[in-house]
């Protein structure tokens, strides 16, 4: 247990340490809120959906702890440059809970950005359905973050090549984030998006976070809980698999 709370603390002071990154990783969300939510606004009004905003905002939290937990491979892989991975694996302590730790460290840190975009969000103009569904939406973006924490790590410990990762990164990321309905309502899309859109883990976590916000659910609570809940423990597995066979 200690060595998973060095790895969490380790991660947690290096994401407040970078003050400016903070910053920039909050650019996209918010051009996004701002461009989408009062660019298409009034077309999704007069299409009898109601406020854009309030439909978007959840959205906006998952796109953004989604970027933050996929990315914190990057992490890895600077560790694994610069020595310090090294350090961690001729510890006597399990790979698994070294993973664990990593993982819990990285799943924080994209928590703390889904938080901050919450507040970005209320400044916008968006509005909560209630305060008691906070920390149902909450529990949503725990399994978000630590389902794509698990998944960075995974390719993170298959790969060397710092490019290699960026690309594979930009691949996966931008249609996991386009297919989810975090821009739009997956009701009435074509099959074959509608088809894509089921099998996105995104998917359910923006679901779940914007039933739990403003009581509107696509695929329904329950289901998006136990999709990534499930596909959570999948991802966590591979992770922990893969990371007990990385070589620094």
């Amino acid at each position: 247990m200690t060595t998973i709370y060095v790895l969490w603390l380790r991660q947690l002071k290096r994401y407040i340490r970078s003050k400016p990154r903070i910053i920039a990783s909050l650019g996209q969300p918010l051009l996004y809120l701002l461009g989408f939510g009062f660019g298409f606004g009034p077309v999704f009004q007069k299409a009898g959906q109601g406020n854009y905003i309030q439909f978007l905002a959840p959205g906006m939290i998952g796109m953004t702890i989604l970027f933050t937990s996929i990315f914190s491979g990057i992490e890895l892989m600077f560790d694994r440059q610069f020595g310090f991975l090294k350090e961690m694996l001729v510890a006597p302590q399990p790979r698994l809970l070294l993973m664990i730790g990593r993982t819990l460290g990285g799943a924080t840190t994209a928590i703390l950005q889904g938080i901050l975009v919450i507040v970005i969000c209320i400044i916008a103009g968006f509005r909560p359905l209630s305060i008691s569904a906070l920390p149902i939406a909450f529990a949503f973006m725990v399994l978000v973050a630590v389902l794509f924490t698990a998944l960075g790590t995974a390719i993170a410990c298959t790969l060397t090549d710092m490019q290699g990762f960026q690309m594979v990164m930009n691949f996966l990321v931008m249609p996991i984030f386009f297919l989810s309905g975090a821009l739009f309502p997956l009701t009435g899309v074509p099959a074959a998006m509608a088809l894509l859109a089921n099998i996105d883990p995104l998917s359910y976590g923006v679901d779940g976070i914007r039933g739990a916000m403003i009581g509107v659910s696509h695929f329904g609570m329950l289901l998006d809980f136990i999709v990534l809940g499930i596909m959570a423990m999948v991802f966590l597995a591979i992770g922990a698999r893969q990371f007990s066979r990385i070589e620094a």
